[in-house]
């Protein structure tokens, strides 16, 4: 390999670095998170301080110096897996991360629609008296507690959704949305011909119609179906592209993902973990208990959002740099032809991770 080859590969492999220890950072800073916030371990705060104020004073617990220890195995493994990787493409890591960020989501669509199914049952025999026909006294008594339910209903059927999802394709985001409209439209039958109406049953449609959107935007925004405010995009090339949806993952999409993230998870309190550790339900009654999982779709959305950017952002210094191949919004660009004359009609084709 020349000195040219190797200099049009050095970005390329600092660019895989960065996507990578991102991704290593987000799973880094969620076990953290966790033992900060249930175990009260102390984080990384004390180190903090001893940069800002030096060693004098300050006293650095063990568990905070084995949390930033995390950061560094963190850093490590994704360091070595792309120095270990160094044949690997920008398209072949992309289309790597896009198949985690697809389970990821299609686990969680069978979960909610578990989930969904089983509490609006136990909701619909709760409120119409019957749940004792099915369960000794004792369990409906526990069955009316969001934290039992949650924790040995809910919690079991997602685990469940993880393992289905291992064995199917789809990403069921079609069927969610056929799901919605037969619970919407059984609502109408049942208040305007039987005048019976209950609130688990708004509850339901609440439930599945924030997971249909929420879990979705990442799979939108990876077959470019998200709205585009376009003045100047469609008229620049293919390269220009890459440059402004690398700039746009990194510096728009990304921090913005980390906002909500950091942000839902700051503290017991905080928007997301507070619902999520406290099984925070509605105050509708007999409704379903699952208000505070609805907290946690908004993890979904930032983890998936911030998993999917990467991916985008190596799919689009790939662009800038003229690699084969490509997402097929791009396809027919007039733009000029690859360094090996190919024109960009034969050189982008849409790549493994489109197809689901």
């Amino acid at each position: 390999m020349n000195n040219e080859q190797t200099t049009q590969r050095s970005p390329a492999l600092l660019m895989r670095i960065f996507g990578w220890t991102m991704l290593a950072t987000l799973v880094t800073f969620l076990i953290n998170n966790y033992l900060v916030v249930k175990h009260s371990f102390p984080g990384v705060t004390p180190l903090l301080n001893v940069v800002t104020s030096g060693l004098n004073g300050v006293d650095v617990p063990l568990q905070s110096l084995m949390q930033a220890g995390l950061y560094l195995v963190g850093f490590l493994i994704a360091l070595i897996y792309v120095l270990g990787n160094r044949a690997t493409s920008l398209r072949a890591d992309a289309s790597t991360i896009t198949k985690i960020n697809t389970y990821i989501i299609r686990a969680c669509f069978w979960a909610v629609l578990f989930v969904g199914i089983a509490d609006m049952a136990i909701s619909f025999l709760r409120v119409e008296g019957l749940l004792g026909n099915v369960v000794n006294p004792e369990m409906v008594k526990q069955l009316g507690r969001s934290t039992y339910r949650g924790l040995y209903v809910h919690y079991p059927l997602i685990a469940l959704g993880f393992v289905f999802a291992a064995f199917t394709r789809t990403l069921g985001f079609h069927w969610l949305a056929l799901l919605i409209v037969i619970a919407e439209l059984t609502i109408v039958i049942t208040r305007f011909i039987f005048s019976y109406e209950q609130a688990f049953m708004g509850d339901l449609v609440r439930f599945w119609y924030a997971a249909l959107f929420l879990f979705a935007s990442a799979y939108t925004l990876l077959e470019e179906g998200h709205v585009r405010v376009d003045v100047f995009y469609a008229g620049l090339s293919r390269r220009a592209k890459g440059t402004v949806n690398a700039f746009g993952a990194i510096f728009l999409g990304m921090s913005l993902s980390w906002t909500i993230i950091i942000l839902g998870f700051k503290g017991k309190a905080s928007i997301i973990y507070g619902p999520l550790s406290n099984f925070e339900v509605s105050q509708s009654g007999f409704g379903m208990y699952t208000k505070y999982l609805m907290a946690g779709f908004l993890a979904v959305f930032a983890i998936t959002m911030l998993i999917q950017f990467v991916s985008q952002m190596f799919e689009a210094y790939a662009d800038r740099r003229g690699d084969p191949g490509g997402r097929k919004d791009l396809r027919n660009d007039n733009t000029e032809d690859d360094p090996n004359g190919a024109s960009n009609d034969e050189t982008f084709v849409p790549h493994e991770a489109t197809s689901h």
